[in-house]
């Protein structure tokens, strides 16, 4: 690894940590070099790989910008030209719409992007052109099929080779219909075409003008009728990264009309969902509650309400999701709030980041040094837990 310059104010005791982090990030990434590459992700346990979203050497495109925020220049542009020569996105494959665009889009647009500041050369017309970019948009044409239905709304999956498969199923999760606006338009400003912006756009437009009366989206939603399916509203799994691309794309583009959604949506959240600075899951058209419980994925809020200024609803959130952290080393992925326990059968940690992105954001407007605590136990407890001789495992 090529060691990064310490920062300037960082205690001992900080940079031990950072250090510590960089060497778990080789532990995991050196051993799928080893036993798995180029298939998809590691199998810790097994010592050998698997392709499981479209065989991509995904964990190489997912672990470019890592690489660079590391300082470790030359291992990314050998990678770069691994994926290169060995990428092809023209697959007889079915791959998931909405985990193609975060993960590959996302992951060759944020490196892409990074390039630069790391010290690589790059094209004439960079930002506007580059071998990452060009493989960013191959990609994202090839789920262009999914996005062409009566509501504007994708299906879930596409083949990448011949489209949408004629048994296709219309059911959608709101999280895959409302996850693409971040990546989508930073494709179209840089490549100048307004495609990928504007079936963004309309599928984000098409959520909120089907939500219910008192302003929740349910689960999973018929693209083609536009019939909710599942009718529970909360702020976690099938939902989740919806209200995250509000936020997330209102920085980014600058754009009062999606904050402008994403602000009414947390007045009918609060209204229906929130008791006792938890979420819940209630009836999208009631507002009764359908589950009591946390889930993992819903860890990722406290994050997007800093992000817009609501600083101390996220802190007593955030400190409620901490306490389970604590309780079990990790956050399950269901917990029941009033048992104060996991549920059955959902017990699993997959090693998911939402917590530790939300204390980053956290921190970042707080400095409060409780969030470095978390930062510090999470370390601790994925070492402890989940660390096996070829990388780190679900607990």
């Amino acid at each position: 690894a090529v060691r990064a310059p310490a920062w300037p104010g960082l205690s001992a005791p900080c940079l031990c940590r950072r250090e510590r982090v960089r060497a778990m990030f080789y532990h995991a990434y050196e051993h799928y070099l080893e036993s798995a590459f180029p298939y998809d992700e590691l199998r810790p346990l097994t010592c050998d790989g698997q392709d499981t979203w479209g065989s991509f050497s995904l964990t190489l495109i997912d672990a470019l910008d890592t690489l660079l925020i590391l300082g470790n220049v030359s291992e990314f542009q050998r990678v770069v030209n691994v994926l290169q020569e060995g990428v092809d996105f023209d697959i007889d494959v079915n791959a998931s719409v909405f985990e193609t665009n975060i993960r590959v889009v996302g992951g060759l647009l944020s490196a892409h992007l990074l390039s630069r500041k790391a010290g690589l050369e790059v094209e004439a017309g960079w930002p506007c052109s580059g071998p990452l970019l060009r493989m960013a948009e191959e990609a994202a044409r090839k789920l262009l099929p999914a996005f062409q239905t009566p509501t504007g709304m994708p299906y879930g999956t596409v083949n990448l080779l011949h489209g949408v498969n004629p048994g296709e199923t219309p059911v959608t999760c709101t999280a895959g219909i409302g996850t693409f606006i971040v990546e989508f338009a930073t494709l179209s400003h840089l490549t100048g075409d307004p495609v990928f912006e504007d079936v963004a756009r309309k599928a984000l437009k098409a959520l909120w003008k089907n939500r219910s009366d008192i302003g929740l989206v349910g689960n999973h939603i018929d693209v083609i009728t536009a019939k909710w399916v599942a009718q529970d509203a909360g702020i976690g799994a099938g939902v989740d990264s919806y209200f995250e691309y509000l936020v997330k794309g209102a920085i980014l583009l600058q754009d009062k009309e999606l904050m402008s959604m994403f602000l009414e949506y947390n007045k009918a959240i609060k209204n229906y969902t929130k008791f006792d600075d938890w979420y819940l899951w209630v009836q999208m058209y009631k507002g009764t509650v359908s589950m009591p419980v946390f889930q993992s994925l819903e860890a990722y809020w406290p994050g997007l309400q800093s992000l817009i200024g609501d600083v101390d609803n996220a802190m007593r959130t955030f400190l409620n999701y901490y306490t389970v952290w604590k309780q079990f080393g990790g956050l399950p992925e269901f917990y029941n709030i009033p048992q104060g326990y996991t549920v059955d059968k959902r017990e699993g940690y997959p090693l998911r980041p939402e917590l530790i992105e939300s204390a980053m954001y956290l921190y970042r407007a707080t400095r409060d040094p409780t969030l470095l605590e978390l930062g510090r136990d999470a370390v601790e407890s994925i070492e402890k837990i989940s660390k096996v001789d070829c990388g780190f495992a679900t607990v």
